[in-house]
């Protein structure tokens, strides 16, 4: 029995000593009590670089420009570096606490949530209003003070799913961003404004010099009458862009109308564009839709779509209309057949003034009496169409985006409007 019991004993040992054994083909029998020592020296020491290691990264993450933070699969917040505390101004617990506990963020907590549900890379952005309520020990009334003083900032988070469903966070501080920007829409406001005067003035002098000239100068000065136009309607148009950004959704006149009834309008109001380049059009969707929205502003949405797909549209090809409604939003689907957007423009195709690649097949989009507003066309490469198509639906709280389609190669430019707005 006491024989019996050491053989079991030995195989238990052996098989733990093959788990350690640095060569896989050694046999524990031979395995003398020196390797073994050796072998655990070997463990210990790839423990202590393993060590290192993650501690030489914690140090680059502490003197990292944006903040990093961790937190487990039950959103206790794990660690996080110097820059992460100053932006939410917190300070990190001695033990594992609620993230909620810690610093009183929900938009952060959301991102953590749809990072672990998704398992995907996820971002968001945010308006962040840090107070003295984010520090639960404040050192000084004076910190509280100053905390308490803090102007709100813009802050994006990027989340990055880890093993073992914990989340880690990337926080950038996009204030200056932000504030570029609005100085940027401020001087194209200023702008435009003191063109609006000195390009009407130059408007009128031209309409009254074209009655009393000859046929031969009379020419000169209708071409220079139409180039007037022509800035008169993009200054229009940035105007436009910036009512919208400064009103958004109060600026908005909704009432109820129906969508795919202003689809087949928008179209009919092209179709002489569409005509010259021998275009099909196919519409997939509802017969009826109501909906709430701005009616002069959705309209102008769907003419500078359709018209982008005429002008990049291969000749005789076509464009197709899909509208999918569900309980929470609809989705408007504007394909057409042409060369599509590059890798390298499709971050920048909602920007101003952004033209794509020349290389692109272009249609001129002359001006057709009676029917089309210059006003609601996208003028003739100045890159403002989608960027106001952008400026709209997001005004409707909604958003636009654009690819290549699988199919058919062409532009693919989606709009999510939701149902109902709030």
């Amino acid at each position: 029995m006491g024989l019996a019991l050491f053989m079991c004993w030995r195989a238990r040992l052996y098989a733990e000593l093959q788990k350690v054994l640095p060569n896989k083909s050694d046999s524990p029998s031979r395995f003398s009590i020196s390797r073994l020592l050796s072998t655990i020296a070997h463990l210990h020491q790839t423990c202590c670089q393993l060590e290192q290691e993650i501690n030489n990264w914690k140090q680059l993450l502490q003197v990292a420009p944006i903040g990093y933070l961790q937190v487990d699969d039950q959103n206790q917040l794990l660690w996080c570096n110097q820059q992460a505390c100053l932006l939410l101004c917190l300070q990190l617990p001695a033990s594992p606490r609620l993230l909620l506990e810690v610093v009183r963020c929900y938009e952060l907590d959301h991102l953590i949530g749809q990072t672990r549900d998704s398992q995907k890379p996820c971002q968001q952005e945010w308006m962040l209003y840090p107070t003295c309520e984010y520090v639960r020990e404040v050192k000084s009334e004076c910190a509280a003070r100053t905390l308490h003083d803090r102007p709100p900032f813009v802050l994006r988070g990027y989340g990055i799913p880890l093993p073992k469903e914990q989340v880690g966070v990337f926080l950038e501080n996009r204030q200056e961003v932000a504030v570029l920007s609005g100085q940027r829409d401020r001087a194209f406001s200023d702008v435009t404004h003191e063109l609006k005067t000195p390009l009407t003035s130059i408007r009128l002098v031209a309409e009254t010099l074209i009655s009393r000239l000859d046929p031969p100068l009379r020419n000169w000065v209708d071409r220079l009458l139409s180039e007037v136009i022509r800035l008169s309607d993009l200054v229009e148009i940035l105007l436009d862009l910036g009512r919208l950004e400064k009103g958004a959704y109060h600026s908005l006149n909704l009432k109820t109308l129906d969508l795919p009834a202003l689809i087949s309008s928008a179209w009919l109001s092209l179709e002489p564009l569409a005509r010259k380049k021998q275009l099909q059009f196919y519409y997939t969707g509802p017969e009826s839709l109501m909906i709430q929205a701005d009616e002069q502003r959705i309209y102008q949405v769907l003419i500078n779509l359709l018209d982008n797909s005429i002008k990049y549209n291969i000749q005789a090809g076509e464009i197709k209309v899909k509208l999918r409604p569900t309980d929470r939003q609809i989705q408007i689907e504007v394909i057409d057949r042409g060369t599509g957007f590059t890798e390298r423009e499709l971050p920048y195709v909602f920007e101003r003034f952004y033209r794509g690649d020349p290389s692109r097949a272009r249609s001129a989009t002359a001006n057709v009496t009676g029917e089309i507003r210059p006003d609601l066309l996208s003028t003739n490469g100045s890159g403002l169409g989608l960027a106001i198509v952008r400026q709209i639906i997001e005004a409707h709280q909604g958003y636009v985006r654009a690819s290549n389609h699988p199919e058919t190669g062409g532009a693919w430019l989606e709009v999510f409007l939701p149902r109902q707005q709030p």
